[in-house]
């Protein structure tokens, strides 16, 4: 077994994503980690004190694939690249996503994120008492259709699902039989993500 030097914390999370990416969060654990950088549990303890610590590590890794890469561009355009950024890595890591619906962000990569959003939704014209607010309902927004899709919820088979929807108890869903199936989902976010921005400044 080697010992681990003080830059490998990097190399720390990556095995753990990798783990959790091939057999789920469930068989994660510090000693799974240390087997496959070749280690003993015992090296990582410097790093992350416990499973908690390296779960918040975790949440801290895919937020730096989120965040966006610096302040140029104009705040709907920075907001936009976080939104893409967030489902293409809901797409990449689909058992360790759902760390960001769960875990708190206050890590100095979360903290990095939303600060960018703030600043975005500041220069968008929003006042800033409801700053919080809009950057709650932006995230919601984001992480809530990243999860879906990765989880299938948004796929061919959810389309047969709601075009069988439509019986006596489901006039609605008769009426809007031909609009129910969507064929792009790349689309649909695009779609979405406009109606926020509108929503966040009005024409």
């Amino acid at each position: 077994m080697r010992k681990l030097k003080t830059s490998r914390q990097p190399e720390i999370l990556d095995a753990a994503l990798a783990i959790a990416d091939e057999r789920g969060l469930d068989a994660l654990s510090m000693r799974a980690v240390a087997d496959r950088i070749g280690v003993t549990p015992m090296a990582l303890y410097g790093y992350f004190r416990n499973k908690d610590e390296l779960l918040d590590g975790l949440v801290g890794r895919l937020l730096t694939e989120v965040a966006p890469a610096g302040p140029g561009g104009s705040w709907q355009e920075r907001l936009t690249s976080v939104a893409w950024a967030t489902r293409r890595v809901a797409r990449e890591h689909p058992s360790v996503f759902p760390l960001l619906l769960f875990r708190s962000s206050a890590t100095p990569d979360g903290v990095r994120v939303v600060d960018a959003i703030y600043q975005a939704l500041l220069e968008a014209g929003v006042p800033e008492a409801e700053v919080p607010r809009m950057e709650r309902l932006v995230s919601t927004f984001v992480l809530g259709f990243a999860v879906s899709e990765a989880n299938g919820r948004f796929s061919s088979a959810s389309n047969a699902s709601r075009t069988r929807r439509g019986g006596e108890d489901a006039p609605a869903h008769r009426r809007l039989a031909e609009h129910l199936v969507v064929d792009d989902w790349d689309a649909e976010f695009a779609a979405d993500l406009a109606d926020l921005m509108r929503i966040i400044r009005p024409v």
